[in-house]
């Protein structure tokens, strides 16, 4: 089946009008190495919080983690809304040029609490991943979309491979600093060559910005999840923890309730009802999230001392633990180029409800049988292949569906499922493997073996929730209209989804 689109085609720059040229070519490794950057950050700066947290003698080195997700979770709906009605470049260069800014603020910070702001700016980089796809999908060759966003998404895990060498050699030899002072180069070049390589779209939305809308929505989000992250610190049933949980729901149905009432919201509600949107930001999320989990009890399994006699672990530093990394980085990117190769012809969904399946298998069989390395290669290529396919996917079944003035507004909403889902997931599977610790050395908490085996499981039926509501996604053609609250006088704008 192929999809076609009925909205905005005829806009797209002629310097692109069918073909690979060497300015294309630069252009999508520009926005690849963006989003490579996007992918390391987090791993970089985690395995970097110990050296951070005695530098400053602070406590609160989560912080540096959860900010960078929340800032990317509760910008994303108005950089969205923004990049649909003033240029998904021009907004993508300003993401790029804030994190470069936020870098630079990080590495000369003078304290933590200067270098939480630093990390916080960063956080702008999570938004350069629906800002980037959105862009492909209006300014190049319409044969082309597929294979370059599939690209751009599932490339993301190639730098998992050299990445924990990469992290070592800085740590080691200049310190933290030197991984901000990183990001701050690479992002300036980046967006230079974006800038010169890469054409702006001339396909722009025509609204207000819903300033309350966006208040209300960033400030709802940004408590739930605070609640939510900081949860198991502070005690579920704290006040702090209770007042934050419950003060994001209730700006969160405040946002409800203005965006039915206000001309131009910043997310039309009544879109979201669209079954090809909803359950596109519902697979999308849980795959993120289920992969979030997997990457995380993958390292902390592997690295644990064998000599504790819990059923698993090798006692591998952070550098030896590459040999399972990379399995999972290269197998992404080949889930990734069969999405991108084969979309025009069959439809995304399938492609999405298959990479959940691999990683349903992958956190199953890493869960019941983790004793050896070998299999655990193997079991990582299976999740790796998942993990390309699904993230591929995601954009694909958002450009099928989603009429161009509405791209990055919808893929906003869709990253914040992504992005929630993937910060959520995780600590309610270390809430139950608090339940399961078998004993605590220096500080660290090491966990049975069954309560392991759980925390994969969890995996596992987030992906197959996944998969079945990827495969309720509809199969035949089906056309996904403008809202009345978008320019009600140009109606004529749906996409032909098949």
């Amino acid at each position: 089946m192929v999809t076609r689109l009925q909205d905005d085609d005829t806009s797209r720059p002629a310097a692109v009008a069918g073909r690979w040229t060497p300015r294309l070519v630069c252009s999508l490794i520009s926005i690849v190495l963006v989003l490579e950057l996007l992918a390391v950050s987090y791993q970089m700066i985690s395995v970097s919080v110990p050296a951070i947290s005695e530098h400053y003698r602070t406590t609160q080195g989560a912080w540096l983690l959860t900010s960078f997700l929340l800032v990317g979770a509760v910008t994303a709906p108005l950089l969205g809304k923004l990049a649909d009605t003033h240029g998904k470049r021009k907004l993508l260069l300003v993401a790029i040029g804030v994190s470069a800014i936020g870098s630079f603020v990080a590495a000369i910070a003078p304290s933590y609490g200067w270098l939480l702001v630093g990390r916080a700016l960063q956080g702008l980089l999570v938004a350069c991943l629906f800002l980037s796809y959105s862009l492909i999908r209006d300014v190049y060759p319409p044969r082309k979309v597929a294979l370059a966003v599939s690209i751009a998404t599932s490339g993301m895990g190639l730098i998992a491979i050299p990445s924990p060498w990469l992290t070592g050699w800085l740590l080691d030899t200049w310190g933290f600093r030197s991984i901000f002072w990183m990001f701050v180069i690479c992002l300036v070049v980046l967006g230079f060559a974006i800038a010169l390589t890469t054409d702006e779209t001339t396909v722009r939305l025509h609204s207000r910005i819903d300033l309350l809308g966006s208040v209300l929505l960033g400030s709802g989000i940004a408590g739930v999840l605070v609640g939510v992250s900081f949860g198991p610190t502070w005690g579920w049933r704290a006040g702090s923890t209770l007042g934050f949980i419950f003060a994001g729901a209730a700006l969160l149905v405040a946002w409800l309730v203005a965006a039915r009432l206000v001309r131009e919201p910043l997310v039309d509600i009544t879109f979201f009802r669209q079954r090809p949107i909803i359950l596109t930001a519902v697979t999308g999320g849980l795959s993120y999230a289920s992969t979030a989990v997997f990457t995380v009890l993958l390292p902390m399994m592997c690295m644990t001392p064998e000599l504790l006699g819990l059923d698993y672990g090798f006692g591998v530093t952070a550098k030896g633990f590459a040999q399972f990394q990379a399995p999972i980085g290269a197998a992404a990117v080949v889930g990734g180029l069969i999405v991108g190769f084969c979309v025009p012809r069959i439809h995304p969904r399938l492609f999405m409800a298959a990479g959940q399946l691999f990683l349903v298998l992958g956190a199953v069989l890493t869960a019941y049988s983790h004793d050896t390395k070998g299999a655990l290669i193997a079991f990582a290529l299976i999740e790796g292949l998942g993990l390309g396919m699904t993230y591929a996917a995601v954009p694909n079944l958002v450009i099928a569906a989603v009429p161009a003035k509405l791209q990055a507004t919808t893929s906003s909403m869709v990253s914040v499922f992504q992005s929630g889902l993937a910060a959520i997931l995780p600590v309610i599977v270390f809430t139950v493997l608090n339940s399961h610790i078998a004993t605590v050395l220096q500080g660290n908490a090491f966990y049975t073996n069954e309560g392991i085996r759980l925390g994969f499981l969890i995996a596992a039926g987030a992906a197959l929730v996944g998969g079945l509501a990827a495969l309720a996604l509809p199969a035949r053609s089906s056309r996904v209209p403008v809202p009345e609250s978008v320019e009600p006088d140009r109606r004529g704008d749906e996409v032909l989804v098949s």
